[in-house]
């Protein structure tokens, strides 16, 4: 799978509100993804931080890509589980989301994210999910 074949996923499969997130895929490999959400000042709340709440979706949206590069193409899949720490605020810059698949089965996979400040690598957000693979 190519960063082409994975951002036509995003256009295919994902709800209008998530395409609004803007992500770009960067890079995709055999068991990994990654993803960078550009800052919008639409996505900060009160205060000028970017949400947590679009943090979150782009870690999770950005699972199915690293899922779907891991499989070969997109199959149905849903969150099952999604745990996320927040370390520090983001104001102003991109963030980049970084999937590494820790155990793909054939009915559930695991996977830990990590979010960093683009250009310096900043740790801003950890996060673990849990996918049921449908098909």
């Amino acid at each position: 799978m190519t960063p082409a074949d994975a951002q036509a996923i995003f256009q295919d499969y994902f709800a209008p509100w998530v395409q609004q997130l803007g992500l770009r895929v960067e890079e995709v490999g055999e068991r990994h993804a990654v993803v960078r959400l550009p800052w919008s000042d639409d996505l900060a709340r009160e205060g000028g931080g970017l949400s947590g709440q679009a943090m979150m979706a782009a870690a999770d949206t950005a699972t199915v890509i690293a899922i779907s590069s891991a499989r070969g193409g997109f199959v149905p899949m849903t969150t099952v589980q999604q745990s996320t720490t927040f370390q520090r605020p983001v104001v102003g810059k991109d963030v980049m989301v970084d999937v590494r698949i820790t155990k793909l089965g054939r009915t559930l996979a695991f996977s830990e994210i990590t979010l960093t400040i683009a250009g310096d690598g900043e740790t801003v957000a950890r996060a673990s999910t849990v996918y049921a693979i449908l098909a």
